[in-house]
């Protein structure tokens, strides 16, 4: 749609709705991400994020009234952390269970 005399775009609620882009051609059509990467992300990261984890939760457990930083950010901290090693885990399960099936030798038996 066009401009108004002043060069301003009209509001969204007056724009015409664009059609869904189509590929351009020269992506694949089933993108792919690198498992090799994300497991070695996964594999790197998990044991740092479990570690971060324990260690931001036996320091929140060790404050006293008074210390900084206090017990609730340390808290969050280790939350945080045991979200992201949880994220990890399930990344590494995935890719792993991936790998395997795409690399499965029984699939190219004939008969």
């Amino acid at each position: 749609m066009a401009d108004d005399q002043h060069g301003r775009t009209p509001p969204p609620a007056h724009r015409a709705r664009t059609p869904r882009r189509t590929p351009s051609g020269t992506e694949p059509a089933t993108a792919r991400s690198d498992l090799r990467l994300r497991l070695i992300l996964s594999a790197l990261f998990l044991p740092v994020f479990t570690a971060a984890t324990v260690g931001f939760a036996l320091w929140s457990a060790h404050q006293g009234p008074g210390d900084s930083p206090g017990s609730g950010p340390l808290t969050v901290l280790a939350v945080v952390c045991g979200v992201l090693a949880l994220a990890a885990a399930l990344d590494l399960v995935r890719v792993t269970a991936r790998r395997r099936r795409e690399s499965d030798p029984t699939d190219d038996v004939i008969g």
